[in-house]
């Protein structure tokens, strides 16, 4: 929809909504520029404070993700009006508790009265303009890098129907509570070159994969047995926990992706899974090195593809 509104145009927009990047970046002084977005959604887990802290790393990850550290926060609240109170007091605490981790200051919000609870964050941070990380800048021979498992659409699907299992539960909220903040540091501290960077989330890896191939003009090839998955996450695709959200990402990105024969129809099914708090993908030509330093860190990174010279279809998976 955005397409068919006017262009603005202004030249201290480093980063705006042309390549469906992670988050804006609007340059203010020479060596400052803000990293802006916002995000937020309904509940993905029972727990109250979970479901808070769930919301906050989600917002928090497109600054991540853009290169940046995030600086203040903005918290987005919708809930019902005769709902008990004591339980959106849960679901503030549990946002904060991230925040506070991030460094991140909540200096504020808005909220409205709504049949259904929806909670998430307006999260503003700062980058160096030179240091901004897009999701384009790809270039061929890069490491594809992934830092998070996949899986938290379908098992957050499988604990709406109430047929979760509590280990799957139990993997999926340590990823989703797990801040960026970490592998984003490793990059930062020790200089990594790193050409582009997302972190998947709605649209899937497949989406954002692709996000990242058209905006950096190249072709991506995965490696189907190198993607990190949940437990559970294949169980839930083969019991029909299936989100919407997969099934609309897949309508949408699977045109541009061919298949090696052989690949397991629930790991195709996942590749477009939607993730909430998803991990980093990286494009860089230090692709072992920086593996070797997140997984020092504890930060279970792995190699999943590679880039190659722009073709098509944009996306290979192959064995």
């Amino acid at each position: 929809m955005l397409g068919k509104l006017a262009r603005q145009h202004d030249p201290n927009v480093l980063v705006g909504f042309d390549h469906a990047d992670d988050a804006g970046v609007y340059q203010i002084a020479p060596d400052q520029a803000l990293v802006q977005t916002v995000d937020f959604f309904t509940p993905v887990v029972d727990d109250p404070y979970t479901f808070g802290q769930i919301a906050a790393t989600n917002a928090l990850s497109d600054v991540y993700a853009m290169g940046g550290k995030p600086l203040t926060s903005l918290a987005l609240v919708c809930f019902p009006e005769k709902a008990d109170l004591g339980i959106l007091e849960r679901i503030l605490a549990g946002g904060l508790s991230k925040m506070i981790e991030a460094g991140c200051t909540v200096i504020g919000g808005h909220s409205i009265r709504d049949d259904e609870t929806k909670f998430g964050y307006a999260v503003t941070g700062l980058v160096h303009p030179k240091k901004v990380l897009a999701n384009g800048g790809a270039k061929p021979g890069d490491a594809l890098i992934l830092t998070k498992a996949l899986g938290t659409g379908v098992i957050s699907t499988a604990i709406k129907n109430g047929k979760a299992e509590q280990g799957w539960i139990d993997a999926a909220v340590q990823s989703m509570t797990t801040l960026n903040k970490q592998a984003a540091d490793v990059i930062r501290e020790k200089e990594y070159r790193v050409h582009a960077m997302t972190d998947i989330t709605g649209f899937g890896l497949i989406g954002h994969a692709r996000e990242m191939a058209l905006a950096s003009d190249v072709a991506l090839r995965l490696f189907s047995n190198s993607v990190p998955v949940l437990p559970g996450a294949l169980e839930c695709i083969r019991a029909g926990h299936i989100p919407g959200g997969l099934k609309a990402n897949r309508e949408f990105a699977e045109c541009v992706v061919s298949y090696d024969d052989g690949i397991p129809e629930d790991l195709k099914a996942l590749l477009f899974d939607p993730q909430t708090a998803g991990g980093l993908l990286i494009a860089t030509p230090e692709g072992l090195a920086l593996t070797k330093a997140m997984n020092a860190c504890g930060i279970p990174a792995l190699h999943i593809g590679e880039t190659l010279p722009s073709a098509k279809p944009c996306i290979q998976v192959r064995h």
